[in-house]
């Protein structure tokens, strides 16, 4: 699509301010799009909004259409009258400053469950609604409802650990455990009812604002998940339902054994056969979410890298050809069928790592817009990252949320690098963090972000993803006190002299 010259801020809903131990869908969601309406900045971007499992992390959940229970509000719960001020004092006990999920889950859960119950009692108002959002996402929602029960009944095992007859979905099985969970599959498609119908008023009022939502599709799912135990012809599984060949990147100068990521891979021959059919109405669902699609690991569309899933490390796969063209060409079609692509596709792609020319020319046939990350810029004047070096089709950067704040890049940088981001931004740096903003919004990139962490000029204690470490990831959260105007009104002032 024709996208304006615009601005916005990158920030995952769970790292709002709030009572409540996380971030959720509730008064401070509204309160950040008012600030960010006062910015003068029109778009915000999220992380995936699915349901998170293992590692707490939006880019492996248990769904790819499902939305996360942890965000939904107990605020509008209570409001609802679906819980009392009493069933929410164990979620005010837990810290403010940071998600702490091992203690927020089962808390959040509690809450849930008290929600539920009460609705069961007396559904109300919420009766007909719900019935009516079960048949709208029955294709989605009726096997993610069963996987999530079944999960619970197995001890929140993977799939691969259920008994054969659940594994291989024999009809017999499953008909027997939609009677004998009914109440459970019940209570997790209400969960996703209460996401969906706060998430869609908040999309609805930062609309009306004038501000678009950025959301993101992963290009691969988890291989723990409702995706690929409902339909497991669509990867690459042995008899067992185990995966033959996972994703994954090779060496580099950053990891000397590679990224062995261990999604399985998608057999594209039967999703090509198919029509993409899965692939559509996961696209179709997404923008049911969000306006504009930032597709992560795109290059993967072009080729992918396979890694046989006995390796321990992914030094010894190989690329593989993607759908490319023809996958796009599809999206493109059913869009325009929809009506929501006249002008082009509303996608953004991630097109960090290496980028070979079939990841050029995938991009140039159908006019996509890649990613400028400003950071990576400063190792000499041919970097492609620096705005001098910008074409107006990209989206650039300061950070994203899986690199350090720009305050800490700064901090343990190399002096070389360092030493040239200062003569290339003319500063002293001791903003560092807002000499990148002000670079990435004069850029003629059409679109400039900036995560909420960089405005704040936070240091790497704020980091919110450090991809090669295991624990403390997705955690950060703003305080009550950063929804500064001093900040609304420098992002205005830049927003206005950068025509933004």
């Amino acid at each position: 699509m024709a996208f304006k010259r615009s601005s916005g801020i990158l920030l995952h809903p769970s790292s709002l301010p709030g009572p409540y131990g996380i971030g959720d869908l509730g008064p401070q969601a509204y309160r950040f799009v008012d600030w960010l309406a006062s910015t003068g900045c029109s778009l915000w971007q999220i992380l995936p909004l699915g349901p998170t499992g293992y590692g707490d992390s939006p880019y492996q959940c248990f769904s790819a259409f499902a939305g996360n229970p942890y965000l939904i509000s107990p605020d509008d719960l209570l409001a609802n009258g679906l819980v009392t001020d009493a069933d929410l004092a164990p979620l005010k006990e837990l810290l403010a400053s940071h998600v702490d999920f091992g203690m927020l889950i089962p808390k959040k859960l509690d809450l849930l469950l008290k929600a539920f119950a009460r609705f069961q009692t007396n559904p109300g108002v919420l009766s007909k609604p719900f019935e009516q959002f079960c048949a709208d996402n029955a294709a989605w929602l009726d096997d993610f409802a069963l996987f999530m029960a079944l999960k619970e009944s197995n001890g929140g095992g993977a799939w691969n650990g259920w008994p054969e007859a659940l594994r291989s979905r024999k009809k017999a099985a499953l008909a027997k455990a939609r009677k004998e969970l009914a109440d459970d599959i019940q209570r997790h498609s209400f969960y996703q009812f209460l996401f969906f119908k706060q998430w869609d008023k908040i999309r609805k009022y930062a609309n009306e604002k004038g501000i678009q939502i950025v959301g993101d599709i992963p290009i691969f799912v988890a291989y723990d998940s409702a995706d690929v135990w409902a339909n497991p012809d669509l990867f690459y599984l042995d008899e067992s339902g185990n995966p033959t060949v996972v994703a994954g990147v090779p060496p580099d100068l950053f990891s000397a054994t590679g990224q062995l990521w261990g999604n399985p891979l998608y057999d594209w021959a039967v999703h090509n056969k198919e029509k993409y059919a899965w692939w559509l109405s996961r696209v179709r669902a997404v923008l049911q979410t969000v306006d504009i699609l930032r597709f992560d690991h795109f290059r993967g569309f072009a080729g992918y890298y396979e890694i046989p899933a006995s390796h321990s490390t992914a030094e010894h796969g190989k690329w593989v050809p993607g759908p490319a063209q023809d996958f796009f060409r599809a999206v493109q079609k059913d869009l325009q069928k929809k009506g929501n692509a006249d002008a082009g596709l509303p996608i953004i792609a991630e097109d960090l790592g290496l980028v070979t020319p079939d990841v050029l020319e995938l991009l140039a046939a159908f006019d996509l817009p890649g990613m400028k990350v400003l950071q990576f810029g400063f190792t000499g004047p041919e970097n492609p990252f620096l705005p001098h070096n910008h074409v107006p089709n990209c989206v650039a950067y300061t950070g994203t949320h899986d690199n350090d704040t720009a305050m800490s890049w700064y901090a343990h940088a190399p002096e070389s690098e360092r030493d040239f981001a200062r003569r290339y931004l003319g500063v002293d740096a001791h903003d560092f963090a807002w000499d990148l903003i002000r670079a990435v919004w004069k850029s003629v990139a059409v679109i400039a972000v900036a995560p909420m962490q960089d405005v704040l000029g936070l240091g790497g204690e704020a980091r919110m993803n450090f991809p090669s470490k295991l624990g403390g990831n997705w955690e950060w959260r703003m305080s009550e006190s950063d929804f500064r105007e001093d900040l609304a009104a420098g992002l205005r002032n830049l927003n206005w002299f950068s025509l933004r």
